[in-house]
């Protein structure tokens, strides 16, 4: 019941969250107003999974846990309340569903992402792990040739011509691969070693929240001064900072300052670099191919964080099964070993940032208009 009901709201999500984006795309020209609207959309986007853990903790301490998947309809039901009261409405385009497009995709996605998962529990040279990658592999093949004759498909190419863009997409997975196996881990480790309850370990994120949501008021001021391209690179070793001191956890380690310090470090470079990203997704694409766009960056998302997980899980049983001592020793160790993948996915979005993002010869940086300053405060206020 469980897996269905979440399969369907994925579908809700893949259609939802992509026109979110791109309504501001459309609703918002090139400027301040967009680069405002771009820094609360990464706001919400960044910080969500950390509110998520801390309202989920208080929820499963004080009533139960299925509150916290029944939260969603309230706010599911308020927003369809107020969409067609405060959204413009769109013009209607004709065009055909990319069934082979989508088929494709998600088939080769779902098939990589077991074969880490199988490979965690049955081992590399198992054939089902074995054929699962060789299957997604594939499938992702036929889904580019699939898109490139596709007369509307699911995501047009042409948008990757660009490199800044590409680049935005890939360092954004990276980041999100990183960022959502830390939550993960980290719970359990809040949990399952250090004694936490629900809510205490829910608490206990808020020192990335809080200054994450600090750093994106604080960015767009910077933005008048410094390039997205510095501010992105400096955002993610900020954050890379913070998760190669987590992943230093054992089992001994105290909340301050083994875990809060570090966890404030992430909430700041996590916080610098999602404006620029998600501004670097949609900057200079059409206004047909805004939807497409915007689909990509939570395409990029989505793909980091599963795709992230199954791999991070992987380290996770490794490490935990050569580990002696304890239990609770054990459990630790492959937290840590788990991070220490978290951290390397954020070192891959460094270099990404550092390679793709940095404009081709001749060509000026893109920049944050210089009307932020006024922005900021406007956030501020």
């Amino acid at each position: 019941m469980l897996l269905i009901a979440r399969a369907l709201q994925g579908v809700g999500a893949a259609i939802a969250a992509p026109a979110a984006l791109a309504l501001l795309t459309t609703g918002f020209p090139e400027g301040p107003g967009r680069t405002r609207a771009v820094a609360l959309y990464s706001a919400v986007a960044g910080a969500g999974g950390s509110v998520g853990l801390v309202l989920g903790g208080m929820l499963t301490q004080w009533a139960s846990w299925r509150f916290g998947l029944f939260i969603n309809a309230p706010v599911g039901a308020a927003l369809l309340w107020l969409g067609p009261r405060v959204l413009p409405e769109t013009p209607r385009r004709t065009g055909h569903f990319d069934v082979a497009g989508a088929v494709l995709s998600t088939a080769g996605m779902t098939a990589l992402v077991y074969g880490f998962l199988r490979a965690a529990a049955d081992g590399w040279t198992d054939p089902f792990t074995i054929g699962s990658f060789v299957a997604g592999v594939v499938l992702v093949g036929l889904f580019v040739v699939a898109e490139r004759r596709a007369a509307h498909p699911v995501i047009p190419l042409r948008l990757f011509a660009s490199r800044e863009r590409s680049g935005a997409y890939l360092a954004r997975a990276f980041v999100v691969s990183g960022m959502f196996g830390m939550f993960f881990f980290v719970t359990q480790f809040l949990q399952g070693v250090l004694g936490f309850s629900p809510l205490q370990a829910g608490l206990a994120f808020l020192p990335t929240t809080l200054v994450l949501f600090a750093a994106t008021q604080v960015v767009p001021k910077l933005g008048a001064r410094v390039d997205d391209l510095h501010l992105t690179a400096a955002g993610i070793l900020l954050a890379l900072t913070g998760m190669v001191w987590l992943s230093r956890v054992t089992e001994g380690s105290q909340y301050f300052p083994q875990l809060a310090i570090p966890m404030a470090l992430l909430g700041a470079g996590i916080g610098t670099a999602l404006i620029p990203l998600t501004g670097r997704g949609i900057r200079g694409v059409a206004p047909e191919d805004a939807g497409a766009a915007s689909g990509l960056i939570n395409v990029a998302q989505q793909v980091g964080a599963s795709l992230g997980l199954s791999i991070l899980v992987t380290l996770f049983t490794s490490a935990d099964r050569t580990a002696g001592g304890s239990a609770r020793d054990a459990f630790a160790h492959g937290v840590a070993a788990a991070l220490t993948g978290s951290a390397i996915f954020l070192a891959l979005a460094f270099a990404v940032a550092l390679f793709a993002l940095r404009a081709r010869e001749g060509q000026p940086a893109v920049v944050v208009e210089p009307e932020l300053e006024t922005v900021a405060l406007e956030l501020a206020a």
